[in-house]
């Protein structure tokens, strides 16, 4: 019998926020998904531009 996967992100110290977003940033956030290896989700790309901006900002 396979174990059941659990969905999404693991729950650490985070906080979940509503954003909206004009539709031409929502078409440029899925091109640059389309970029990358994986296709992460909509979620995650914005927080991999997220870490590149912060990371920029802490060095």
């Amino acid at each position: 019998m396979q174990e059941k996967r659990k969905m999404g992100r693991p729950r650490l110290d985070t906080e979940p926020i509503t954003l909206r977003l004009p539709r031409t940033m929502i078409e440029t956030i899925d091109d640059l998904r389309r970029d990358e290896a994986d296709l992460p989700t909509r979620p995650e790309m914005i927080r991999r531009l997220l870490e590149r901006v912060i990371g920029k900002r802490e060095t």
